[in-house]
């Protein structure tokens, strides 16, 4: 299963540095924020960024804006903490205008120890005559040299991402010739994500210590079922007993994005005895937004008091609220018990084989032109949409163009339309379909 493997940059710094312009300049206009998306939140804290011929992953390690000095620091290390664990790149961000503080100079040291790739900015140099001796001063954080920005009037941004790409691994963004599925295990913390890997491994080998503070970076676990090889990317990765809530959802997020960046397919865990929630969305909303095939596994399914109705309400509460992803495939299992984890190989398999799916173009034509007789294209001011020629783009996710003669006649619900008619007939079980809609004018006979 060959596959692209995007780049990770992760930016760091203190609140106040201008992160989210920053992030907004780069995103530029290729923002599509799907609406009915949940958990894509004001503050984005991921996008993807292209430039010349390089694509990466932004990551926003940010977390809350703390009030304290010292709440900044301890918030900072962790941040720099995540990043390191992330990403292939770090990008420091600091500000010009604030000054060299003491909070960059304590972070600097743990990146520089990190021996990762740091790329130190300075933002709101608005004026290089004006600040450059202010700039200068960030040479004594010792992590090589500032790189003059000003976020807000896109001043350096290209300088800068000629450092920031020049330290991608060699090949990043090309084809990888493993052809192992990859699976994430993402969900929210304690639904089970590490028993399902142990209980695969047969042994206890992402056992984290509690001690304080221990970190490490996903751990990548191989299994071996019915001779056929698997890579499980676990993404239990920071637990502290003492932090704040909501930065630990920020750095769950985070992680989950890294660790859905990787993969192929994303196993979706969910805590029977709790229900679905809208953290669980959240979560979902990443690797739905990142194409890939979903499984929804029901953890601790064995702890639920059943009638013969139960999977059934359950099913239905899933539905409702990842409405989004009426795609996934859903499983019901015990890491405890070990229930139906085999299935969840076979499941894998099925829909990794969807994720792949090539489908000819004649017969994605065929089944078009039939659903377009079943239900007229809508119109709008006496135009009627036509529908010239579909053909499938690319794998992982199976993305589709649609040739159209006015996209805006083009609505939401008639592409969701051709896609249930396109799922009729080929399954694509356990994975989105993408569509671009192109444009063409009408060939004159």
């Amino acid at each position: 299963m060959s596959k692209n493997t995007k780049p990770i940059v992760a930016v760091v710094g203190r609140p106040n540095v201008g992160k989210s312009t920053l992030f907004n300049a780069l995103a530029g206009e290729n923002i599509s924020i799907v609406k009915d998306t949940p958990g894509v939140t004001r503050d984005r804290i991921y996008t993807d960024v292209t430039w010349l011929n390089h694509t990466f992953t932004l990551i926003d390690t940010g977390g809350i804006e703390p009030e304290s000095k010292d709440v900044i620091l301890s918030q900072m290390r962790a941040q720099a903490q995540v990043a390191i664990d992330t990403a292939d790149v770090i990008l420091f961000l600091v500000d010009v205008k604030q000054g060299l503080q003491d909070a960059d100079a304590k972070v600097a040291d743990i990146l520089r120890r990190s021996h990762k790739p740091v790329v130190l900015v300075v933002n709101k140099v608005d004026s290089e005559k004006k600040y450059m001796a202010d700039v200068y001063e960030f040479y004594n954080l010792g992590i090589g040299d500032p790189h003059p920005i000003s976020a807000v009037n896109r001043l350096g941004l290209g300088d800068m991402l000629e450092v920031v790409t020049s330290y991608f691994p060699e090949g990043s963004g090309e084809v990888e010739e493993d052809e192992r599925p990859k699976v994430a295990i993402i969900g929210k913390p304690n639904v089970g994500k590490s028993s399902i890997i142990n209980k695969l491994l047969k042994e206890d080998r992402l056992i984290v210590s509690d001690i304080a503070g221990t970190t490490r970076d996903a751990v990548d676990a191989e299994v071996k079922y019915n001779g056929k090889e698997y890579v499980f990317i676990d993404t239990a990765g920071l637990r502290r007993k003492n932090k704040i809530k909501e930065e630990l959802e920020h750095f769950m997020i985070v992680r989950t994005v890294g660790a859905v960046e990787r993969a192929d397919i994303a196993v979706l865990v969910i805590d029977a005895t709790e229900g679905v929630t809208e953290q669980d969305a959240k979560i979902a909303g990443i690797a739905h937004d990142r194409g890939k095939a979903v499984i929804i596994a029901v953890n601790k399914w064995d702890s639920v008091e059943k009638d013969d109705k139960t999977i059934y309400r359950f099913t239905e509460k899933i539905r409702n609220t990842l409405s989004f992803m009426s795609y996934a495939e859903i499983l019901f299992i015990s890491a405890q018990t070990g229930q139906r984890l085999n299935k969840l190989f076979e499941t894998i398999d099925m829909v990794s084989e969807n994720h792949a799916m090539r489908v000819q173009t004649g017969a994605l034509n065929e089944i078009m032109s039939e659903a377009v007789a079943m239900q007229q294209p809508p119109t709008d001011k006496g135009k009627r949409l036509k529908l010239f020629y579909i053909t499938q783009v690319a794998v992982k996710p199976p993305t589709f163009v649609i040739f159209v003669n006015d996209k805006e006649l083009m609505h939401f619900s008639y592409t969701r339309y051709i896609e249930n008619q396109i799922r009729e007939t080929f399954g694509f079980r356990g994975t989105p379909l993408h569509f671009i809609i192109r444009e063409r004018t009408e060939e004159k006979n």
